[in-house]
């Protein structure tokens, strides 16, 4: 991450931070790393799709499982948001519906047994999203797998030249979002094309904070 240096960056992070305890909001502000794109031509170049796990998660992403008989007593106790598939047979395809589900939920993850069912009882509605379920087999931990979906970060190319994700909330200390943030840069980079030379700018917002430039 040479092209970003370590102290830059601390600098930002220590000023959004502040500037979020002088200016204390009712809930949890999330932190986001924005990022603008150059050399790209998203009708032409391929577009890059890529996840990674941060070290600390980032924000309460809210989980869903869809799950079978012994999933769904694995979420129900442990207070996981599940739903079986009498649930979704009841959305009856009804479009409205099921984006209120995807709204509702950051990701799903669903028992192998029920996710090939999915497109015929729900269409298209998650795909779209971009929320479609991640697969689960019965000697996974739900709670590990929740905790992993909530680690996880997207970074999916479309057809601007922008794009931003949640890397950490304004709880969180200078040292987990420099790790979360460095990881994230690192990441994205080796996802472009030609590396660096792909990146116009960097910057970090807290949710109702200013904007910090970095790169």
């Amino acid at each position: 991450m040479s092209k970003v240096p370590r102290d830059t960056l601390y600098d930002s992070i220590n000023t959004l931070l502040q500037h979020s305890k002088d200016k204390k909001r009712k809930f949890r502000e999330t932190v986001e790393l924005q990022i603008a794109l150059k050399n790209y031509d998203p009708q032409k170049d391929k577009r890059f799709n890529g996840s990674i796990r941060l070290k600390h998660v980032p924000k309460d992403k809210k989980v869903c499982v869809l799950g079978d008989q012994m999933h769904m007593d694995e979420a129900n106790a442990n207070n996981v948001p599940c739903m079986d598939a009498e649930a979704l047979k009841k959305l009856n395809k009804n479009k409205k519906l099921i984006k209120k589900l995807a709204k509702q939920y950051d990701a799903f993850l669903a028992s192998e047994s029920l996710i090939k069912q999915i497109p015929r009882i729900l269409g298209p509605g998650l795909n779209k999203a971009g929320k479609f379920p991640t697969a689960i087999t019965h000697s996974d931990n739900i709670v590990a797998k929740v905790d992993e979906m909530r680690a996880t970060i997207k970074f999916q190319m479309k057809k601007v030249l922008c794009l931003a994700v949640g890397v950490g909330h304004v709880e969180m200390s200078s040292d987990e979002l420099y790790q979360n943030i460095a990881l994230s840069i690192n990441f994205l980079v080796s996802l472009l094309k030609k590396n660096w030379q792909n990146v116009k700018s960097l910057h970090l917002k807290s949710t109702m904070g200013p904007v910090q430039r970095i790169y």
